[in-house]
Protein backbone atom coordinates (compact mmCIF):
# COMPACT_ATOMS: atom_id res chain seq x y z
CA UNK A 1 0.00 0.00 0.00
CA UNK A 2 1.50 3.55 -0.78
CA UNK A 3 -0.02 6.95 -0.24
CA UNK A 4 0.93 10.28 0.20
CA UNK A 5 -0.74 12.99 2.97
CA UNK A 6 0.46 16.51 3.15
CA UNK A 7 -0.19 19.71 5.32
CA UNK A 8 1.09 23.06 4.72
CA UNK A 9 2.35 25.53 6.87
CA UNK A 10 2.61 29.03 6.45
CA UNK A 11 4.22 31.48 8.03
CA UNK A 12 4.71 35.68 8.13
CA UNK A 13 7.26 37.21 10.17
CA UNK A 14 10.38 37.12 11.76
CA UNK A 15 11.06 33.98 13.62
CA UNK A 16 10.18 35.68 17.31
CA UNK A 17 7.32 38.21 16.23
CA UNK A 18 5.76 36.08 13.28
CA UNK A 19 3.15 33.94 12.95
CA UNK A 20 1.88 30.86 11.18
CA UNK A 21 -1.02 28.66 10.60
CA UNK A 22 -1.14 24.75 9.78
CA UNK A 23 -3.26 22.84 7.89
CA UNK A 24 -3.82 19.53 7.02
CA UNK A 25 -5.35 17.43 4.03
CA UNK A 26 -8.12 16.41 6.32
CA UNK A 27 -8.99 19.76 7.14
CA UNK A 28 -8.43 18.24 10.97
CA UNK A 29 -5.72 21.20 11.20
CA UNK A 30 -7.19 24.15 8.96
CA UNK A 31 -5.11 27.01 9.56
CA UNK A 32 -4.04 26.29 13.24
CA UNK A 33 -2.22 28.80 14.54
CA UNK A 34 1.44 28.16 16.08
CA UNK A 35 4.18 31.38 17.09
CA UNK A 36 7.01 31.61 18.90
CA UNK A 37 4.71 31.82 22.08
CA UNK A 38 2.60 28.41 20.95
CA UNK A 39 6.63 26.80 20.78
CA UNK A 40 8.65 28.01 23.47
CA UNK A 41 6.13 28.90 25.84
CA UNK A 42 2.23 28.81 26.32
CA UNK A 43 -0.56 29.87 24.41
CA UNK A 44 -3.22 29.06 22.13
CA UNK A 45 -1.89 27.11 19.26
CA UNK A 46 0.12 24.13 18.09
CA UNK A 47 4.12 23.52 17.61
CA UNK A 48 5.83 20.82 15.90
CA UNK A 49 7.04 18.89 18.85
CA UNK A 50 3.34 18.83 19.90
CA UNK A 51 2.25 17.38 16.37
CA UNK A 52 5.09 15.07 16.60
CA UNK A 53 3.97 13.85 19.78
CA UNK A 54 0.34 13.60 18.27
CA UNK A 55 1.68 11.64 15.40
CA UNK A 56 3.68 9.11 17.17
CA UNK A 57 1.63 8.41 19.91
CA UNK A 58 -1.35 7.80 17.23
CA UNK A 59 0.87 5.73 14.86
CA UNK A 60 2.28 3.51 17.68
CA UNK A 61 -0.38 2.47 19.54
CA UNK A 62 -2.45 1.63 16.29
CA UNK A 63 0.57 -0.42 15.08
CA UNK A 64 0.18 -2.13 18.59
CA UNK A 65 -3.85 -2.62 17.97
CA UNK A 66 -2.52 -4.35 14.76
CA UNK A 67 0.03 -6.80 16.43
CA UNK A 68 -2.08 -7.83 19.33
CA UNK A 69 -4.62 -8.68 16.60
CA UNK A 70 -2.17 -10.88 14.46
CA UNK A 71 -1.66 -12.73 18.18
CA UNK A 72 -5.51 -13.11 18.49
CA UNK A 73 -6.30 -10.58 21.36
CA UNK A 74 -8.79 -7.61 21.26
CA UNK A 75 -7.40 -4.28 22.76
CA UNK A 76 -10.07 -3.27 25.18
CA UNK A 77 -8.13 0.24 25.66
CA UNK A 78 -4.47 1.25 25.11
CA UNK A 79 -3.68 4.60 26.00
CA UNK A 80 -0.40 6.23 25.24
CA UNK A 81 1.25 9.85 25.85
CA UNK A 82 3.98 10.76 23.88
CA UNK A 83 6.19 13.15 25.35
CA UNK A 84 8.61 14.98 22.89
CA UNK A 85 11.98 16.62 24.87
CA UNK A 86 13.36 19.41 22.74
CA UNK A 87 16.65 20.53 24.14
CA UNK A 88 19.35 23.25 22.41
CA UNK A 89 17.45 23.44 18.91
CA UNK A 90 17.15 19.55 19.17
CA UNK A 91 14.62 16.67 19.56
CA UNK A 92 16.30 14.56 22.21
CA UNK A 93 14.10 12.10 23.49
CA UNK A 94 10.65 10.76 22.95
CA UNK A 95 9.16 8.89 25.69
CA UNK A 96 6.31 6.50 24.83
CA UNK A 97 3.95 5.80 28.08
CA UNK A 98 1.83 2.82 27.46
CA UNK A 99 -1.46 1.74 29.65
CA UNK A 100 -3.12 -1.26 27.94
CA UNK A 101 -5.93 -3.08 28.98
CA UNK A 102 -5.99 -6.63 27.09
CA UNK A 103 -7.97 -9.48 27.74
CA UNK A 104 -5.67 -12.90 28.50
CA UNK A 105 -2.36 -11.64 27.34
CA UNK A 106 0.28 -12.23 29.89
CA UNK A 107 2.92 -9.71 31.09
CA UNK A 108 5.81 -10.97 29.21
CA UNK A 109 3.85 -11.00 25.69
CA UNK A 110 2.56 -7.75 26.13
CA UNK A 111 5.92 -6.37 27.20
CA UNK A 112 7.36 -7.87 24.09
CA UNK A 113 4.40 -6.99 21.56
CA UNK A 114 4.89 -3.03 22.96
CA UNK A 115 8.23 -3.49 22.69
CA UNK A 116 7.55 -4.70 18.60
CA UNK A 117 5.01 -2.02 17.90
CA UNK A 118 7.25 0.99 19.26
CA UNK A 119 10.22 -0.53 16.76
CA UNK A 120 8.74 -0.66 13.68
CA UNK A 121 6.04 2.15 14.15
CA UNK A 122 6.60 3.92 10.96
CA UNK A 123 7.18 7.31 13.01
CA UNK A 124 9.47 5.64 14.81
CA UNK A 125 11.60 4.61 12.16
CA UNK A 126 10.87 8.21 10.66
CA UNK A 127 14.37 9.21 11.99
CA UNK A 128 15.88 6.78 9.70
CA UNK A 129 13.86 8.41 6.51
CA UNK A 130 15.09 10.24 3.57
CA UNK A 131 14.22 13.57 3.65
CA UNK A 132 13.97 15.53 0.31
CA UNK A 133 13.26 18.73 -0.29
CA UNK A 134 11.59 21.42 -2.93
CA UNK A 135 12.49 24.94 -2.41
CA UNK A 136 10.59 27.83 -4.57
CA UNK A 137 11.37 31.74 -4.52
CA UNK A 138 7.97 33.64 -5.31
CA UNK A 139 8.97 37.14 -6.33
Amino acid sequence: MKFTRKAIANWKGTGMEGKGTISSQSTTLENTQYSFKTRFEEGVGTNPEELLAAAHSGCFTMQLSFLLSELGYVPEDLNTEAKVTFEDGTITLIHLELNGKIGGISEEEFQQTAQKAKEICPVSKLLNTTITLSAQLNA
